[in-house]
């Protein structure tokens, strides 16, 4: 099965982009996804194919019209999720990103200038509002390419390892182990001992240890969600310390 992306932006020539290499391209060439895009100016009906108009109330820059986005929207059909990039929305996970590639596809609305008229969010709410970070880019293409990239790597066949997605930040709520490879010693720094004894009991038990050091240093958020499901009982209720 093919896996469809449809892309709802003003600039259709920033697509696939970088998808169009390495192993999204090798991918992309093989029919393992196909990327279509949709011109949201298309939907326009005045003379001038005018997309935005100004804010509500008063305030600096445009939005982008609900009666141009409306019939874009209508025109992708139904079956896959739609999500919308927009700083206002939900950061996406990676349990997110598995879910969406392990189904038909995703249509992604790309937002511009100060965002979405809030009404189409209202009219269509299968639409998810998410953001790749708490950051602000001048647009949502860039975030979309980053959503597609995430979602390509793990459909079947795109990686060459299949435990290559697995074993990776976020797979298990933590941040990844660090990884060394050859030469054994650089600017007077070795490869950790355990690396290097083909003990892999070892090897997994240091790998743990490090992802959840790592985890609680650098990405405590994280780590007190693993914790704290870590700590749940069968039962659901939290142990006591």
């Amino acid at each position: 099965m093919t896996f469809a992306a449809t892309i709802l932006t003003l600039y259709p020539e920033m697509f696939p982009g970088p998808l169009g290499v390495s192993l999204a391209g090798r991918a992309l060439d093989r029919g393992d996804w196909s990327c279509e895009t949709v011109q949201i100016r298309d939907f326009a009906t005045d003379r001038h194919r005018t997309v935005d108009d100004t804010p509500a109330g008063g305030g600096a820059g445009m939005v982008l019209k609900a009666d141009v986005l409306g019939p874009a929207i209508e025109s992708v059909g139904e079956g896959r999720p739609i999500l919308a990039m927009t700083p206002r929305g939900k950061p996406i996970s990676q349990a997110r990103i598995r879910e969406i590639a392990a189904g038909p596809g995703v249509a992604i609305l790309c937002g511009r200038f100060e965002g979405f008229d809030e009404r189409i969010f209202d009219h269509y709410p299968q639409i998810e509002e998410v953001s790749l970070a708490d950051i602000v880019l001048s647009g949502g293409e860039t975030a979309a390419l980053a959503i597609l990239d995430a979602c390509i790597r793990l459909l079947p066949g795109v990686m060459g390892a299949p435990d290559s997605g697995v074993e990776e930040s976020y797979e298990n709520g933590l941040i990844e182990y660090p990884q060394y490879t050859r030469p054994q010693e650089w600017e007077g720094r070795t490869i950790p001992e355990v690396l290097r004894s083909g003990d892999h009991a070892k090897i997994a038990a240091w790998r743990k240890a490090r992802s959840e050091e790592d985890t609680r240093l650098r990405r405590p958020d994280l780590w007190d969600r693993y914790s704290g499901d870590r700590d749940q009982s069968a039962s659901g209720a939290r142990r006591k310390d």
